[in-house]
C-alpha cells in the first residue's frame, strides 16, 4: 500500500470535520457560524472527551447561547448551568469565566471574529490576538478553531501541534517529529504536498488533518498498536 492509499484509508475511517459534525457551516464564511464554531473549539480545547464536548455544544445550542450578546445575557450562573448539562463538570467555573472575559474582549477591541481577523497582518498575529482574547485560550484551542478555517480565512494557516505531528511522524508521511516552528512548519508543508498528491473527492485538507489528530490522540498516543488499521504503516508498530 502506498502513502496515498494510506491516506485515503486515514480519511475515510477518521476524517470527518468537527464543525460538520455540530452542523456549522464555516463554508458559509459568516460571523454568526464562525463564533459558534469558536465557542466549540474553546469547549473541545479542553482536557475532556469528544463526546462530553459536543454533548456540551448542543446544550449551548438548546439555550440559544451561540452569539456574544446571548452568552453575555445567560451570565456566569447561565453558563455554568449550561456547561454543567453537558457534563463539562470539571472545568464548569472557569470556562464560564472564560467565555465572558472573551466577548466582552471581542466586542470592546473588534466588533466581531472577522474584524480580529482582519486586523492581524500575518497568521502568527492572528493567533495571538486570538489567545489576548481571554486567560485560558491556548494553542490548543487556537489550533482547533483555525484548523478547520484555512479555506475561509486567509491568514488560517496553523502549525500542526503535537498530536498530529506525532501520527504524520508514525505514519511516515513527514520525516520531523520536533516541537520547533521551524520542524513544525516542515511538516505542515510535508502533509500540503502528500495531500496534493492524494486528493480525495469531497474530502480536503481540513478532513486529512482533523484524522491525523483523530487518529494520534486515539492510537499513538495511547500505544494501541495491536487495535490500529494503520498499523503496517506504523515505525511503532514496525519498530522503526
Amino acid at each position: 500500500m502506498t502513502l496515498s492509499e494510506c491516506v485515503k484509508k486515514l480519511v475515510s475511517l477518521y476524517g470527518e470535520s468537527f464543525s460538520s459534525r455540530l452542523g456549522i457551516d464555516l463554508r458559509s464564511g459568516t460571523s454568526d457560524e464562525i463564533f459558534k464554531w469558536f465557542i466549540a473549539s474553546v469547549l473541545f480545547g479542553a482536557r475532556i472527551s469528544e463526546k462530553i464536548a459536543i454533548n456540551t455544544y448542543k446544550k449551548f445550542e438548546d439555550h440559544g447561547a451561540l452569539t456574544p450578546k446571548r452568552i453575555l445575557e445567560v451570565g456566569w450562573d447561565g453558563l455554568v448551568e449550561i456547561l454543567d448539562e453537558g457534563g463539562y463538570v470539571r472545568y464548569d467555573f472557569k470556562t464560564a469565566t472564560k467565555l465572558l472575559e472573551m466577548v466582552k474582549n471581542l466586542l470592546a477591541n473588534y466588533g466581531d471574529l472577522g474584524a480580529l481577523h482582519d486586523g492581524s497582518s500575518s497568521p502568527r498575529e492572528l493567533e495571538l490576538n486570538l489567545m489576548a482574547l481571554g486567560k485560558g485560550i491556548g494553542p490548543v484551542t487556537v489550533d482547533i478553531f483555525l484548523r478547520e478555517l484555512r479555506k475561509v480565512w486567509s491568514k488560517a494557516d496553523p502549525l500542526p501541534q503535537e498530536i498530529e505531528m506525532l501520527a504524520a511522524y508514525n505514519l511516515g508521511f513527514t520525516k520531523v517529529s520536533g516541537a520547533k516552528d521551524s520542524e513544525r512548519s516542515k511538516a505542515l508543508l510535508d502533509l500540503k504536498r502528500l495531500w496534493a498528491e492524494s486528493k480525495i473527492f469531497d474530502k480536503t485538507f481540513v478532513d486529512f488533518e482533523v484524522a491525523l489528530v483523530r487518529f494520534g490522540r486515539d492510537f499513538c498516543r495511547k500505544g494501541k498498536c495491536s487495535k490500529c488499521e494503520l498499523r503496517e504503516y506504523c515505525r511503532r508498530s514496525l519498530g522503526c
